[in-house]
């Protein structure tokens, strides 16, 4: 048999992706050594080694070959001879793919390089391999290695997608490079897109959802990459997505939304729900929102036939008529408009009137309780159109009213007084308007008993200074109190209730507390109780405080007040420094001494230590200026900053 190539090139089908479906390729015979998209390059050799130049290069759309015992090509022998095909293609979102390949003799098959079959011996019959693998996506090499080394020669390779539900689970990719044209004319949107490359396509799905909606409509599935929709005329804004899918039922991610705004020729419904209020500054509108309406134009007349006069167009869903007359009836009508300046029908008429005239003061308002709960006032309607009644309350020594409630009947209860402090209460009647009426007025307070407790203390200081806690907190109100329980524990959480023991106690009389702790206490929290006096009534718990932590502070300085010198002495009388919270007890001064001006520490010809507040300096020579400063030390050692610089020249007495 002759064993020279063929021209099946040119009826060769192969598993070629358009847009990713299945197609036929029938490329022509060529010796070119660049093929065409998805057909291998088949090169010949004249050994089995691949090695040397090739005695033939050209492209196969498929492996198919069956040489007999012929040779191949024309140079090439019929024995010990090799063949390899290469091929690079996008593979898409890549999935389940079975690789047949059968030869006589040897045939290897790689993706990217990495062997997946290997056939590769000298045999008598023909020896076939069909292998199940999984492509990643994206492009990928083929490249089919084919060696016969004696007797018949022949050799086959096909690969192809395994489309079954059960086996294919991987999702086509998103189709790309979405366009679209839109023309309002004709109200065609035209939507193309580039071709997926998955081998299993089986076609595409377009969808479309309106501007500020996250629900897609399907309009059509299609194998073709074009859709031409035609949109409502609502003049809102679509968008569109493709969604591939292949023959696994897979369905890819959506594409990029592409949108248009269709002609607007439709126009908006009338609204409706329209109602008027008034008040005394103004007759308002509102009404439901009508779909498509950007904004609305409001119309008045004095009689409900008209004739109606524009007042104003708005964007929102309500009028306020500010320069509506004052207390007579006036009429509405609202109408849409959408972006396109489509007007709607009018919306039906209502009528409002703005209403300026108060309603009468309520009449012989009285005190009728006032106890531990509360305080109850009550008055008289007067014969007033009045449809509420505030009730407002003050201290009496500072007069500031504020609103405390309101009531559509005649009668009132305030249980949020403080107990004890006296109020001036202030009754309003309010219209249907807002008007408002004169106020009456009563003076009332809320009673205190055994069982009513004082306000919570508040903390202003909490610090530990050296070994010194210092603690202060206030508290106001009308309940006396007796005094305060001071609880800690090394958590936020502490504990104040009436099982716990207290830390410390102090008398009603102070709001303080100071104590010496060691540095092994300085994590507690703090919280104060206080109690009424007489009763033993407990407040709330203040919040729970951490005290900073500080170092003791050198004292402070003192001032010399005093200076007199006489024969050979000089004399300085001091003030006491100021001992503020915390500070280390004062033990005692020194008095610094120099011949020259600007004494310091450092630079001092003499130093003296005293517990008093004086000191007389004596053997001085006379005539001779000294100049002296005194400093401050406490229990913990430290020294204060210097007293100011005084000076003084000893002298004989004059005979």
């Amino acid at each position: 048999m002759d064993r020279m190539p063929t021209a099946r090139l040119a009826t060769a089908v192969v598993l070629a992706t358009t847009g990713g479906l299945l197609s036929t390729a029938t490329p022509s015979a060529s010796a070119a050594t660049s093929c065409a998209s998805l057909v291998y390059k088949r090169q010949i050799f004249a050994n089995t080694t691949f090695s040397g130049t090739p005695k033939q290069t050209g492209c196969d759309a498929a492996i198919n070959e069956n040489w007999g015992t012929g040779a191949p090509a024309s140079g090439v022998p019929a024995n010990n001879f090799s063949v390899r095909w290469t091929v690079t293609r996008d593979f898409g979102s890549g999935g389940p793919f079975t690789f047949t390949a059968a030869a006589q003799d040897g045939i290897r098959v790689y993706v990217d390089g990495v062997r997946k079959i290997d056939l590769w011996k000298n045999v008598s019959s023909t020896v076939a391999r069909t292998l199940n693998l999984t492509i990643p996506s994206g492009k990928h090499t083929l490249r089919v290695d084919y060696a016969n080394w004696t007797g018949s020669a022949n050799v086959k390779f096909t690969y192809a997608p395994r489309t079954s539900a059960t086996v294919d689970k991987v999702r086509p990719l998103a189709p790309t490079e979405v366009g679209v044209g839109y023309t309002l004319d004709t109200n065609k949107a035209k939507f193309t897109w580039a071709k997926n490359k998955e081998m299993d396509l089986a076609g595409y799905r377009v969808y479309r959802r309106v501007a500020g909606s996250s629900t897609w409509t399907k309009l059509a599935t299609t194998t073709s990459n074009t859709y031409t929709d035609s949109p409502p005329m609502d003049g809102r804004t679509y968008y569109y997505e493709i969604r591939a899918f292949d023959k696994a039922g897979n369905v890819s991610a959506g594409s990029a939304d592409r949108g248009i705004t269709s002609v607007d020729r439709v126009a908006p419904a009338a609204p409706v729900g329209v109602t008027a209020k008034s008040t005394k500054t103004a007759n308002t509108l509102s009404w439901t929102a009508v779909p498509t309406a950007v904004q609305y134009e409001i119309v008045r007349a004095n009689t409900a036939d008209g004739p109606y006069t524009s007042v104003g167009r708005v964007l929102t869903t309500s009028y306020s008529d500010a320069l509506a007359p004052a207390d007579v009836p006036v009429f509405y009508k609202v109408r849409a408009l959408d972006a396109s300046a489509n007007p709607s029908p009018y919306s039906k008429v209502v009528t409002a009137t703005r209403d300026t005239v108060p309603p009468g003061a309520p009449q012989d308002l009285k005190v009728v309780s006032q106890d531990v709960g509360g305080v109850t006032l009550t008055w008289l309607k007067g014969g007033s159109d009045a449809a509420g009644y505030v009730v407002y309350r003050s201290t009496t020594n500072t007069g500031g009213q504020i609103r405390i409630g309101t009531t559509s009947t005649l009668t009132y209860r305030d249980t949020t007084g403080e107990p004890g402090r006296p109020y001036k209460y202030y009754v309003t009647a309010v219209d249907a308007a807002g008007n408002e009426s004169a106020a009456l007025e009563a003076y009332a307070t809320r009673t205190v008993d055994q069982n009513t407790a004082p306000n919570t203390p508040t903390w202003g200081t909490a610090k530990i200074i050296g070994d010194q806690l210092i603690l202060d907190w206030g508290q106001d109100g009308y309940v006396k109190v007796g005094g305060y329980l001071i609880y800690r524990s090394r958590s936020a959480t502490v504990d104040t209730s009436a099982t716990a023991t207290p830390y410390a106690s102090v008398d009603g009389a102070f709001s303080q507390y100071q104590a010496t702790i060691p540095a092994t206490e300085r994590d507690y929290y703090y919280a104060v109780v206080a109690t009424s006096a007489g009763y033993g009534v407990r407040s709330a718990a203040s919040s729970a405080v951490l005290p900073s932590v500080s170092a003791t502070p050198p004292p402070q300085p003192t001032q010399v007040d005093e200076v007199t010198a006489g024969d050979g002495w000089v004399k300085l009388t001091w003030g006491t420094a100021p001992d503020l919270p915390g500070d280390s007890r004062i033990t005692g001064y020194r008095v610094y001494r120099s011949t020259t001006p600007g004494v310091t520490k450092e630079n001092a010809e003499a130093v003296f230590t005293t517990t008093a507040s004086d000191h007389t300096d004596t053997g001085l020579t006379n005539g001779t200026t000294y100049y002296y400063a005194v400093t401050t030390v406490n229990a913990a050692g430290l020294e204060s900053a210097l007293s100011p610089e005084v000076s003084a020249t000893p002298a004989a007495p004059q005979s």
